[in-house]
């Protein structure tokens, strides 16, 4: 963990650029800038898909739309999880994606049925690497499996955009299914620095993944 540094989206930028991220503590209200070793990523190739998850991708239950709500997913996102009431996105930190969005670096991935929205991720890019942040679900709004579905076709964007890295931070039992794994952060620096060095293209990545448009 490195020492405590404004929440600025300059900020942000550059700790991204050096393998970091940031995360405020819900109990102290610090800012903590974090590297774990290992790290995880979704390898781009790699990526698992159940067949319960294909069909449900393939029923077009949902309406995958790309930076239409982005504030909605990062309030979505900043709130505790069932069972806890640890928050990790403060007010500081809600602002700097928010104009990191405006600056057209963040970006959120959404799910929508019945018009409304049921689940979502959202990130940032830079170069060739994206940076998931976030993911959400809403069960009750019928939006279950909506933010793995908003993953998978993530997945299919990147890759049909050129980009190269796709850094989750956390392995959890919820991404290690979608065949996210850890890799030394030795590693991770190196495909990092080969992935900002790279040139990648958004508009053709988020044109893919909310090409289908089904009904929500």
């Amino acid at each position: 963990m490195t020492p405590v540094r404004p929440a600025t989206p300059e900020a942000l930028i550059a700790a991204y650029r050096r393998g970091e991220f940031a995360m405020a503590d819900g109990e102290t209200g610090e800012l903590e800038w974090r590297d774990p070793d290992p790290r995880a990523i979704l390898p781009l190739d790699g990526i698992r898909v159940a067949r319960r998850l294909a069909r449900v991708e393939r029923a077009g239950r949902f309406a995958i739309r790309v930076d239409t709500d982005f504030a909605a997913v990062l309030r979505a996102c900043a709130k505790p999880r069932p069972g806890s009431e640890e928050v990790w996105i403060d007010t500081r930190l809600a602002r700097a994606f928010t104009r990191l969005h405006e600056l057209g670096v963040a970006h959120s991935v959404e799910a929508w049925r019945d018009g409304a929205l049921v689940g979502g991720l959202f990130g940032v890019r830079l170069g060739a690497a994206f940076f998931g942040e976030s993911m959400f679900h809403r069960a009750e709004l019928g939006g279950r499996d909506a933010s793995k579905v908003c993953l998978v076709r993530l997945v299919e964007g990147l890759v049909a955009g050129g980009f190269e890295l796709l850094d989750v931070q956390y392995l959890t039992p919820h991404l290690a299914s979608l065949g996210c794994v850890e890799i030394p952060r030795r590693d991770y620096l190196e495909r990092l620095g080969r992935a900002l060095r790279a040139a990648a293209d958004w508009r053709l990545a988020a044109h893919h993944l909310g090409r289908r448009r089904q009904r929500p």
